[in-house]
């Protein structure tokens, strides 16, 4: 067992001290989710920036094919996302017999998510019609994704396993890795982007082989650590291997699927309103841009937190010590609004610096100024919410909260920030500003509700395991 996962006595220590000791688990976790969330969006930036400079169509394919991948990553990550707390959970409980068979019914399911992604991929023709590409643009963006969808197989396997190493408390893994995809792929852009080492210039079609092979060599180069570490010698693929079960699947899916469809649903939003905010013309779609890229980067940090919370939790429920668990996870609330603050101040009192730094633009700027002011108050209620969805999934209480969320951004936040960006219902039409209003009381809505299962029903419930015949090799 990972001495970092070991429970505390609950009677000998005071509250304060277990508290404390509680925050230091989730930092020793969390701090290589941060370095594994940051490599990955670093991936992002790095085909962005490297594309743009071949040119504005490579730029234009390769930001296209990643708005129609992303998408479908997110929803099979959430779903086999049901693995960190199911594995934490058996290994709370000392059950080792059961991780690696849940890991297998986890690999499967990543083979199937990869084959459909491969497919949708692949014949993506009738959306970019649909979309009315310039007829370059879209022969970039498919040869994009038809590069990309050759790495598929390897990026869901190594989220696949992610379900192992971080449910065992060994998040320093697929920090470790990810960092390493991402310095491969910078040269392998280059090369491939440019056409150097004798190859053709490829524009933003090298940046769909570049992903590839660096989700390959990282995937290899996983498979061969968890082959040959000491760490894992009680946890070998090959010799741990089980056949296909329906109630382990069942079991993974009841979890997952609520988790990835959550995911689903809050990028989805972001992009639908991007579509709404196109009519208000380029600097106020520029300035929006770059709010929701600043918050983005600011909520690796609580996301990161919380990823290691829903760890901690599931670990402590299933080492019978719901009393800790129930520690851990109400006071992460003030840890959370804690950090909240100290990124609202930041936002509030640079906010200019900030802008300036993306663009030179001034009215760019201007609206970028103004957009993180309601940015600031945005991420509080942010914040607060993937806290208290985070500790629900350490309970493995996740249908409940989807539809909490679903209710909260597309009930609540999208319409409010509708009527407020460009009608007088409520007050003169607001801009851009509206709909981060709307959002905001969106994720109120979300905090409330969700801080509210998490107080009062959660600890007493979970979900149902699957019966033990799908769990014994």
């Amino acid at each position: 067992m990972d001495e970092i996962h070991q429970p505390l006595p609950e009677a000998r220590q005071p509250l304060v001290t277990r508290t404390l000791t509680e925050w230091r688990t989730l930092a020793i976790l969390g701090g290589p989710i941060l370095i594994a969330q940051v490599a990955q969006m670093a991936n992002g930036v790095i085909d962005t920036v490297m594309a743009g400079h071949a040119s504005a169509e490579d730029l234009a394919g390769v930001g296209i094919g990643s708005s129609l991948w992303m998408p479908l990553f997110l929803f099979f990550m959430g779903m086999l996302g049901a693995l960190q707390p199911i594995i934490s959970g058996y290994n709370g409980a000392r059950a080792v017999e059961k991780i690696m068979p849940a890991t297998w019914q986890g690999l499967y399911l990543a083979g199937l998510g990869a084959v459909i992604m491969i497919l949708l991929l692949t014949h993506v023709h009738p959306v970019l019609a649909l979309l009315n590409l310039e007829t370059n643009t879209a022969r970039i963006t498919q040869g994009y994704l038809d590069a990309f969808a050759w790495g598929v197989p390897a990026l869901l396997l190594i989220t696949a396993l992610r379900g192992l190493t971080d449910g065992l408390g060994h998040t320093r893994v697929i920090m470790a890795f990810s960092v390493l995809s991402t310095l491969i792929n910078l040269p392998m852009n280059y090369i491939f982007i440019y056409g150097k080492l004798g190859l053709p210039a490829m524009g933003g079609i090298g940046c769909g082989w570049a992903t590839s092979i660096s989700n390959g060599v990282a995937a290899i180069a996983l498979l061969v650590y968890l082959n040959r570490s000491r760490v894992y010698w009680q946890f070998h693929l090959v010799a741990d291997w089980v056949k296909p079960d329906m109630a382990g699947i069942r079991y993974i899916l009841g979890i997952g699927v609520p988790i990835g469809f959550t995911i689903f649903v809050e990028a989805s939003l972001f992009s639908v309103i991007a579509l709404f905010l196109a009519p208000l013309g380029p600097v106020v779609v520029a300035g929006h841009q770059i709010a929701l890229n600043v918050v983005s980067l600011l909520f690796m940090l609580p996301l990161s937190i919380g990823m290691a919370l829903t760890l901690r939790v599931s670990f402590l429920m299933g080492a019978r010590a719901p009393d800790t668990a129930r520690l851990i996870a109400r006071s992460s609330l003030i840890l959370a609004a804690a950090t909240a603050l100290v990124f609202a101040v930041l936002l509030l009192v640079f906010s200019r610096e900030i802008a300036a730094l993306y663009t030179s633009d001034t009215e760019v700027q201007a609206v970028t100024v103004r957009l993180l002011m309601f940015a600031a108050i945005f991420q509080i209620a942010d914040v607060i919410q993937v806290t208290c969805i985070s500790a629900l999934r350490g309970y493995k209480d996740t249908r409940i909260p989807m539809f909490i969320m679903l209710f909260s951004f597309w009930g609540v936040g999208l319409p409010l920030g509708y009527a407020l960006t460009f009608t007088d219902w409520l007050v003169p039409p607001m801009g851009a500003a509206g709909f981060w209003v709307g959002l905001t009381g969106g994720l109120v809505s979300a905090s409330i509700l969700l801080g509210w299962r998490l107080f009062l029903y959660a600890p007493d419930r979970g979900s149902a395991e699957p019966p033990a015949r799908s769990i014994v090799r």
